[in-house]
């Protein structure tokens, strides 16, 4: 498949691209029609049918929702040549140009808020309201991003000669590649391609193989929204293939940057593959979050925290509580109103209905995990409060308490709906077990005593604090973990950072 064809260098092209009022994707039916996707790759500013395809299923129904192109190394080969030659042209627009593209493609992504979330819940199962959630914190990026564009940076600094002056440039790393999760198949998009376009980068994209439609439906409206060809492609590629494709990006010499979310083990195999042409990488990994309670809490406030951090999308998220400690005192309160809360708030059902508020598992193997480490955990005397069994292609909300540090549900990320519950006495008792883990990402704490959390945030051994606060993502804030949790922030001011080089100017004068 011949991807290559010639990207436009002139202001020109941006100028008139900005200035686009009718659009092609201009309506509902049109936006909602998934087929336009089907079989298809994103390169060079174009969709491009692909006869290799693999099935991509409903994880509510089973039913599939489409079939995927499939590409292999030699799209991806092709997709990084068209992408190196973006590059060149890129690179030298203004801030300014970047910035108002960006803003465009924000604003059409909220235009289009409903039709994209569709697509999220037909592809990953999420429900409806937290799809539409999904899509207005995936565009945020793009928005705080347009304006970062216009931020970054050099520096002046001070001489030690008469004859010399210093100065510090910001410059675009280059090509960067890029595999996204299926748990945020839009959001995980903005927040990584966003910023290496806003430092102007182009990109190549790999979407997991859950949710390949979504990735491309964002495509399509970046067109609309300005970007040049080339600037941005994406790659859907079959679990089979995704070795292959992972280490051509991983190796190539055209490629600066690889951004990877997903499995640590994954993580370390795409390092080591980049070694040789010694790549900055960027990873977010697995998380192990623990959540803890202190005998000072606000105890409504601790259980709300666990439901809309723990319970989000059935669980399945890299921040998602895995250890929950509970101080003894307020222990048996807190099980009490966390189980009423979850039995009146958390429906299974549907994800399209706007009453549905608990989904189902990505697929028969996140399922078994769950299984897996319920099962451990009461053979090894755990109690279930609640839930503990499958409902369809679901697994109920669940509660357990009884858990001790040696389960295997307190030792693995269990990615599912299942708050594991520790009862612990003292501080010392606490910290021993919170940081005896090899990964972390985020940790969560309540307590109204200032001090204690002062002490504990700052003891914890993880790169995200939420402080009373169970919802602590913003477009605004870095993301990022400590250990092998990953390498690198993104979002906040340091999101566009990443994609940039330091280049020091000695002037003689």
């Amino acid at each position: 498949m011949a991807y290559f064809r010639r990207v436009s260098t002139t202001a020109v092209f941006l100028h008139k691209q900005l200035l686009i009022s009718s659009r092609r994707w201009h309506n509902s039916s049109a936006f909602g029609n998934m087929d336009e996707l089907y079989n298809k790759v994103f390169v060079n500013g174009e969709l491009v049918e692909k006869s290799a395809t693999f099935p991509v299923y409903n994880p509510y129904n089973n039913e599939v929702v489409g079939r995927s192109a499939d590409c292999d190394t030699k799209d991806a080969e092709e997709a990084i040549e068209v992408a190196k030659n973006a590059f060149k042209s890129w690179k030298k627009t203004t801030a300014k140009e970047r910035h108002n593209i960006l803003k465009n493609w924000h604003t059409l992504m909220m235009e289009h808020q409903r039709e994209l979330a569709e697509t999220i819940t037909a592809e990953n199962g999420k429900v409806i309201k937290e799809a539409m959630d999904e899509v207005a914190y995936a565009a945020s990026f793009l928005e705080w991003l347009a304006e970062e564009s216009r931020r970054t940076y050099g520096m002046t600094i001070p001489s030690n000669a008469q004859s010399k002056r210093f100065v510090t440039i910001q410059q675009p790393i280059g090509v960067a590649a890029m595999i996204t999760p299926w748990n945020f198949p839009i959001a995980m998009v903005t927040r990584k391609a966003g910023a290496a376009i806003a430092a102007g980068c182009s990109v190549v994209l790999k979407p997991s193989e859950e949710t390949p439609f979504s990735s491309l439906a964002l495509a399509k409206l970046s067109v609309e929204a300005g970007l040049p060809p080339g600037v941005f492609n994406v790659l859907p590629v079959s679990r089979a293939n995704t070795p292959m494709v992972g280490k051509v990006f991983c190796e190539s010499p055209h490629v600066a940057a690889i951004s990877f979310t997903g499995s640590t083990d994954v993580g370390k195999l795409l390092l080591r593959q980049s070694a040789d042409t010694v790549k900055k990488v960027m990873l977010e990994l697995g998380g192990h979050a623990p959540f803890v309670v202190f005998n000072s809490a606000d105890l409504d406030k601790a259980v709300s925290g666990t439901m809309a951090s723990k319970y989000r999308y059935g669980g399945q998220t890299c921040i998602s509580p895995n250890r929950m400690y509970i101080q003894a005192d307020i222990h048996d309160q807190y099980v009490k109103k966390l189980g009423e809360a979850v039995k009146a708030q958390l429906i299974v059902g549907d994800p399209k209905q706007s009453t549905t508020a608990h989904c189902a598992m990505i697929n028969e193997k996140a399922l078994e995990k769950v299984e897996q480490h319920v099962n451990d955990a009461v053979k090894h005397g755990a109690k279930v409060v609640c839930g503990g069994k499958r409902s369809g292609n679901a697994y109920e909300p669940t509660i357990l308490t009884d858990v001790t540090a040696a389960m295997l549900i307190a030792q693995e990320e269990t990615f599912g709906p299942v708050v594991p519950i520790i009862k612990f006495d003292t501080e010392e008792d606490l910290m021993s077990m919170v940081n005896n883990c090899s990964v972390g990402l985020a940790g969560y704490m309540y307590s109204n005593d200032v001090s204690q959390c002062w002490r504990i945030s700052e003891q914890i051994e993880v790169g995200m604090v939420g402080i009373n606060e169970g919802a602590m993502n913003s477009c605004e804030c870095p993301f990022g973990g400590v250990k092998e949790s990953g390498l690198g922030r993104e979002g906040s001011v340091y999101g566009v950072e990443e994609f940039m080089e330091t280049k020091y100017l000695c002037w003689g004068v």
